[in-house]
This record gives structure tokens, sequence and C-alpha cells, in this order.
């Protein structure tokens, strides 16, 4: 055992932990009311993360850089990427003419959208439910898809 500088005891074998003496915590008001910043009693304290983290020794990297890479772009950049822009809302708003001339109404083709979402969330449920089973049988889903006359592209 260690003693630590801020009044703690260190176990060699626990590094990593921090144990305050008992006499070191404050005595509690009531059994039952949890103290603020405070460990439980018998509860240790991490100091540093568990594992070695890449992030730990890092070098600071100011995100104030990369907002003046972006201020640096020149002017000929803007204004190629106003013309790419321009470009694609005049492809968009042909697009839009086309399927009016055709006859959808912006209803409809908000209604497909929501139908095309509610289909996506259904699918979604349904390769749950799959990969349930699967591991419940210990099987893979391939051959629940089989099994059930599903193609896999689907």
């Amino acid at each position: 055992r260690h003693v630590c500088g801020s009044g703690g005891v260190k176990e060699p074998a626990m590094a990593d932990t921090f144990r305050p003496r008992p006499e070191a915590l404050p005595p509690s008001p009531a059994p039952l009311t949890p103290t603020v910043g405070a460990p439980a009693p018998g509860r240790f304290l991490r100091r540093t993360p568990v594992g070695v983290s890449k992030r730990l020794n890092a070098s600071f990297k100011s995100p104030l850089l990369a907002s003046q890479r972006n201020a640096e772009l020149s002017v000929d950049d803007l204004q190629n990427e106003l013309g790419d822009l321009r470009k694609k809302s005049e492809d968009l708003d042909k697009q839009i003419a086309a399927l009016t001339s055709e006859g959808y109404t912006l209803e409809e083709l908000n209604q497909h959208i929501d139908q095309l979402h509610e289909y996506n969330d259904i699918k979604d449920v349904g390769q749950i439910l799959l990969g349930k089973l699967a591991m419940v049988r210990g099987v893979t889903i391939k051959d629940l898809y089989s099994e059930f006359g599903l193609d896999l592209d689907d």
C-alpha cells in the first residue's frame, strides 16, 4: 500500500484506482441520501481511462485551423462551386417539371416517399426478427432466407 499526496491509499495491484481512507470521507448526513461528487462507500474512483487510449497523449488539434483552411478558398474556387450548385438546381427544376408534366403531383410524390419509409421500417423489423431467430436456432440468416423462400438481394 502506498499513501498518495491527496490523502488516499493506492494499492500496488490497482494502480489506476484511488480509494480514499475512511477517515478522509465526510460523514454522510443520512444513510439513503447520496452525496454529490463523493464515491459510494467501498467504491473506487478511476482517475484515468482503462486501457490505452490513442487520444490521451495526442497533440491538440484546434478546430479553428480547419475553418481557416476553408476561409482560404480562392475566388475562382468559390465561383466554380457556385456554378456547380446552380447547375444542380437547374437539373432538379427540370426533373420536377418532367414529373409534373407526366401528371404527378407533389402530394403523390410525398405519399410515395412516406410509403417507402414505412416499407424500409418494416423490412428493418423483419431483418431484426430473422437475426434473432437465426441466433435462437443456431443457424445463419442466409439459411433462414432459403428456408422462407426469400431472395438474398431483397
